[in-house]
């Protein structure tokens, strides 16, 4: 993300030997994967709404996911290989209880690391007050065991820059100590820094800005340098990091080389005078960033999540999807990024991937959309067939015009129709305002009639391609008739639906 009103997620890498996290040569696995064959998947791992600011790890024989919710939410996924991880469901593992921030949660990552009661998972994020976003602090939970899905508990809110603005928190061990790296306005310039960290919840030293966007590159929309991670290769450490405003599509990465031996000395940084990963135009895929490093199944392969948008002037919203792409190596050890490829592109997965896509909803099966604070259906209103006909909740009444097929596109998205009209539902006008409407229309291949399906909690959040809104029960009403319209996702049941036949 970017600035002071962008959401980003934070990625990180732990140690050399946690390379679940720094994309190094281990794996924090129990046992070594038995060969798999090559298998090819989707690069597309989390549409819409929760696919921005991604972190990805793999351990234990799972590919572990979190990103951005935008409310108190912060949830996790996990599935034994990628092509599953898009429709594979969300556990929410923490709400904010002992925090003194309560909003707004952006950039979740997670670390295993040594504490006092041994090993655990370490999951850092960003949030604020239900004002966004001038409150943001760097807070993180602490797990019970060493399952990376929890149970979390609040450990601490990291005390930096007196308790001011800080966010994109990651923490990596260099030289057998650890750091803790974040972000932070100095001016009108958001910038790199660095602080020693006595544990895994406390910062024990002053903090050291370590990089400052300067080049040209690093100004477009704003002044910013965000979301750093470290990424470990060969005895060098490289801590790559997003550039620019995330509301421009010119959101990118760039990256410093580890040259001193102090990590705590701005002189001990030399950064690289041009970005690692910028948009592609002729891919349509624009403000690539906001990334984290991971290892393949079999520990032979480096990879990279990060987000980016389908559209130049989709910007920081909840369009944002997360993608995957495979890290290659310069003959000087230095990471080759490449160019990111069209969402949805069909990619060699991991090695060591055991294969396996999403399978969820089903083509062709007629499904029901209950929502799951009032009980009703999604209701074509009087059953309407013509195009604008609009959309919204009543109590079951068994018939066609209350039952909906899906049908997969390109970028992983739907198209969700209604049986007893053939009529698409449809984003009103392409809105992207909290409130657009949603209604029943012909065909027309844009992203505004493309939806996608995320579960969370036994539950479906349904998000619109164009605007990254979700449905919503307009009100939280529990009434007849009720409007259906689309709206940032606030993590409640008005906003959850059952969707089965």
């Amino acid at each position: 993300m970017a600035s002071k009103i962008g959401r980003r997620v934070v990625q990180a890498m732990v140690t050399l030997a946690l390379t679940l996290v720094t994309g190094t040569a281990g794996l924090l696995t129990g046992t070594t994967p038995a060969a798999v064959a090559a298998t090819t998947t989707s690069n597309l791992v989390a549409p819409a709404p929760y696919g921005a600011d991604p972190w990805m790890g793999y351990y234990n024989g799972n590919y572990y996911l979190a990103a951005t919710t935008w409310n108190n939410q912060v949830v996790v996924k996990k599935a034994a290989s990628v092509g599953q991880l898009s429709s594979a469901a969300y556990s929410v593992v923490y709400t904010g209880a002992g925090s003194t921030v309560c909003c707004n949660a952006w950039a979740p990552e997670m670390h295993l690391l040594d504490g006092p009661n041994g090993k655990r998972w370490y999951l850092y994020y960003t949030a604020g007050t239900p004002a966004c976003c001038d409150g943001q602090r760097s807070v993180v939970l602490e797990s019970s065991g060493t399952d990376p899905m929890g149970p979390y508990h609040f450990a601490a809110q990291l005390q930096v820059q007196n308790n001011g603005w800080a966010i994109d928190a990651t923490v990596a061990t260099i030289a057998g100590k650890l750091y803790f790296f974040y972000s932070a306005w100095v001016g009108d310039q958001q910038s790199l820094f660095v602080a020693p960290m006595s544990n895994p919840w406390t910062v024990s030293g002053t903090a050291t800005k370590i990089a400052a966007p300067t080049h040209a590159w690093e100004t477009s929309g704003a002044k910013v340098n965000e979301a750093p991670h470290i990424l470990q290769r060969g005895g060098k450490t490289f801590l790559t990091f997003s550039a620019s405003s995330c509301t421009t599509p010119d959101y990118k990465l760039g990256m410093l080389t580890l040259t001193g031996t102090n990590p705590l000395s701005a002189t001990s940084w030399t950064k690289k005078s041009t970005p690692i990963f910028q948009r592609s135009d002729a891919n349509g895929v624009f403000g690539p960033g906001h990334h984290a490093f991971f290892t393949s199944p079999d520990g032979t392969e480096n990879w990279m999540i990060y987000h980016a948008n389908d559209s130049a002037t989709q910007g920081c919203a909840g369009t944002r999807t997360s993608r995957i792409s495979k890290v290659n190596w310069n003959s000087d050890g230095t990471p080759n990024l490449g160019t990111p490829v069209a969402s949805g592109a069909t990619i060699t997965a991991p090695s060591g991937d055991p294969g396996g896509s999403a399978t969820f909803p089903v083509a062709g099966i007629r499904y029901r959309l209950t929502n799951q604070n009032s009980g009703k259906v999604l209701d074509a209103a009087n059953c309407g067939t013509a195009n604008g006909t609009g959309v919204r909740q009543w109590s079951s009444m068994g018939n066609a015009c209350q039952q909906w097929t899906f049908t997969r596109v390109a970028g992983g998205y739907y198209t969700i129709t209604n049986v007893n009209s053939g009529k698409l539902l449809d984003s009103v006008n392409c809105g992207t305002a909290d409130g657009t409407g949603v209604d029943l229309w012909s065909a027309l291949g844009n992203v505004c009639q493309q939806w996608s399906v995320t579960p969370v909690g036994g539950r479906y959040l349904v998000a619109n391609r164009g605007n990254g809104k979700v449905l919503d029960v307009a009100n939280c009403s529990t009434a007849d008739g009720a409007a259906v319209r689309q709206w940032t996702a606030l993590g409640n049941n008005c906003q959850s639906w059952n969707i089965a036949p």
